[in-house]
């Protein structure tokens, strides 16, 4: 059975009264339908106005955009090879359910993402250490 994960990651965010009151102002003349709608569009304006600088950024840094999932087979793959896997992504990383903590802590060597991470809670506490 194929598991299902978030399209999104929740983020709280604290504004102060006059900027959450102005935003409220413009969801109530209609120019957003609510206040995450708002928040949401912000965000988009101000990651396309940096658009080039990320990319190159994320070009620097040799990193995966999008989704990268790591499955059993490949990670057994890498323990055989003794070549432990260094991930790198911009977006989400998922460990499949099936990978077990010591399988995870013999072919990982190490996890930087920018984004959100995705794997039981017995795989994280395997990869403490190693997940920057």
């Amino acid at each position: 059975m194929a598991v299902k994960f978030p399209d999104s990651e929740k983020v709280t965010v604290n504004l102060g009264f006059v900027d959450l009151g102005q935003v409220d102002l413009l969801v109530r003349e209609g120019f957003y339908g609510n206040r995450a709608d708002f928040i949401r569009t912000a965000i988009r304006n101000q990651l396309d106005r940096h658009s080039e600088v990320l990319r190159q950024s994320a070009t620097r840094r040799t990193l995966d955009l999008g989704l990268r999932r790591i499955t059993r087979p490949e990670l057994e793959a890498a323990r055989e090879r003794q070549a432990p896997l260094r991930i790198s992504v911009l977006g989400l990383v998922v460990i499949n359910p099936d990978v077990t903590p010591d399988l995870a802590r013999a072919a990982i060597a190490s996890i930087s993402v920018l984004g959100a991470l995705h794997a039981t809670p017995e795989v994280r506490a395997a990869l403490n250490d190693r997940i920057d």
